[in-house]
């Protein structure tokens, strides 16, 4: 299959991209690592008039360091992230939720923002992106806004940016003492796209839990966190019972759908077992850190 025709634009920095997206807005597409849309464009599902080529723009490419987070730039490799020292030490979540994307090829290849602005709801980024309390700068010509993660996703391949905005990097909060994580996904084959998958962070003083986050990919037509879930556990503490109980919750309030994966049940009770696995998981991770 071949696309579609386009006009190609390949802008040299920020500001012309910016331009050309106020211009044209619907009608164009921004091509950034290519993983999702270039296959899309091949099967004539994405038929965009323009295509703004993202990969000449060096200032949408970086990771920072900050007091109590880190930046990473929007055109940002997921390779590049797996790698990076900053990420492995501050936020481990999001360093092995990064190590289970797809195949070394596509991670070197595909972008956090490409990733984050797509919103396929069984990708790996955006549930770390709620897990993680995740804010995301978007620009265009007239200046920048920011959006919570919990804010962002839509539906599936739906989000609130606007035709003429650009995602143009990712806050991430630094983990504090006594926080453990764990990231599960099952899927049929290593590298597919998850049938479902969770990520789990957690904070404890002592025995008790002070903070807990929850969030699903792979199960619903958006990447969730379960509130009513976190709220037995922080209720009621990490354990048995009481991990048993939360999991319980996500079964109920989860909407899986059917497909040639795996039925909407299977996805149901998956989704449970997992909880189980990684919150504790998450809870030995706490304890180690504490």
């Amino acid at each position: 299959m071949k696309p579609a025709s386009f006009e190609y634009f390949c802008p040299k920095d920020l500001s012309e991209v910016l331009l050309l997206m106020d211009k044209y807005g619907s009608r164009a597409r921004l091509l950034a690592g290519g993983q999702s849309l270039v296959p899309l464009m091949n099967f004539r599902l994405s038929r965009p008039d323009f295509l703004v080529d993202l990969n000449g723009i060096s200032e949408l490419s970086f990771i920072q360091n900050k007091s109590r987070y880190i930046e990473i730039g929007a055109m940002t490799r997921a390779r590049t992230i797996e790698n990076n020292h900053l990420v492995q030490q501050h936020v481990p979540l999001l360093y092995k939720a990064t190590t289970q994307i797809a195949h070394l090829p596509i991670r070197s290849r595909g972008t956090i923002g490409g990733s984050l602005a797509n919103a396929d709801p069984a990708a790996e980024y955006p549930a770390v992106a709620l897990a993680l309390d995740m804010e995301f700068v978007v620009k265009n010509l007239r200046g920048e806004r920011r959006i919570k993660a919990k804010d962002f996703f839509l539906d599936s391949l739906t989000t609130t940016l606007e035709p003429n905005e650009l995602l143009a990097k990712i806050i991430v909060p630094k983990v504090t003492k006594g926080k453990g994580f764990a990231f599960i996904e099952i899927s049929r084959r290593r590298g597919d796209f998850a049938i479902a998958g969770v990520a789990v962070q957690v904070t404890l003083s002592g025995q008790k839990v002070k903070t807990v986050s929850l969030a699903f990919f792979g199960v619903g037509s958006v990447p969730m966190r379960l509130i009513a879930a976190e709220r037995v556990i922080l209720r009621d503490g990490i354990n048995d019972k009481a991990i048993k109980a939360a999991a319980n919750v996500v079964e109920d309030e989860i909407d899986p759908i059917s497909d040639f994966h795996a039925t909407a049940d299977y996805r149901r009770r998956l989704a449970g077992v997992i909880t189980i696995r990684a919150l504790k998981q998450a809870a030995l991770s706490a304890r180690n850190e504490s």
